[in-house]
């Protein structure tokens, strides 16, 4: 019987894959050690450190029911910048380490399958209290952020690899995240991709949640032009890429 398309990509969203895969061959079952937590950092890049977790809790007077009960996407922001207190309430609750669990593991403030965590997190900062406009990357093991680049344009070229969504350019900070597949291959070898799509909804819900939180907003954003917005990333395209990405902002209006 013929498959179409449509049938093939339904296959995708099955767990009927792990049918076919021999576990005792995967890499993780040949011994091979772990991917690294987190994509490497050359040691002398320069650092910027964040407000260690254990300070941010206080942040927010609101309950988890009134944030969720208030969870919409918003696409309209107003021009108050985030602070980096606020930013670094953002990236813990979306990929801060609570503890190490062995070489490779760490048990985040997410779930993930496996606790493989195959996401990176990269900021298009263009209005942050305290840094200066341009891309830079969240070390969660460090808590830390590392500069990438600084490129001309900014907000036009975020908005332009957003397929011309311009609120991505309007926003104080738009998260993109990247998948490095392999984290997750390395157990589950042809079922990790699944899991890699389930794993970035768990990161944007939590985000959602803290930004209301903070009276901020975001929207989801999983349309976009692969090729421009890993280039603006400075990212291969193969083993890293592009996978979500969430403008955010403080808030002037409702959403949908």
């Amino acid at each position: 019987m013929n498959t179409s398309p449509r049938d093939r990509f339904r296959y995708f969203l099955k767990d009927t894959v792990r049918q076919t895969i021999d576990f005792s061959s995967t890499d993780q079952s040949s011994g091979i050690e772990p991917p690294p937590v987190e994509k490497p950092a050359p040691p002398e890049a320069k650092r910027i450190e964040l407000i260690p977790a254990g300070e941010l809790r206080d942040i927010s007077a609101e309950n988890v029911f009134d944030a969720i009960s208030r969870r919409r996407s918003r696409r309209s922001f107003t021009s108050v910048s985030l602070t980096l207190r606020e930013l670094s309430f953002l990236l813990w609750a979306t990929q801060g380490i609570r503890k190490f669990a062995g070489p490779g593991t760490a048990f985040r403030t997410v779930p993930s399958a496996g606790c493989r965590h195959a996401l990176e997190t990269y900021l298009c900062v263009l209005n942050v209290e305290g840094l200066e406009e341009g891309i830079y990357r969240y070390l969660p093991v460090e808590h830390q952020l590392l500069p990438v680049s600084q490129p001309g344009k900014l907000s036009f070229r975020v908005a332009a690899a957003a397929l011309g969504q311009d609120f991505a350019g309007k926003a104080a900070v738009t998260f993109i995240w990247t998948a490095i597949p392999y984290r997750m291959e390395w157990r589950y070898d042809l079922a990790a991709h699944k899991v890699i799509a389930l794993d970035a909804g768990h990161v944007c819900q939590n985000l959602y949640i803290a930004c209301e939180a903070i009276q901020a907003g975001t929207c989801a954003i999983a349309a976009y032009d692969q090729q421009l917005m890993d280039s603006l990333l400075g990212v291969d395209g193969d083993e890293e890429f592009t996978i979500y990405l969430a403008p955010v902002g403080k808030v002037r209006g409702g959403g949908q």
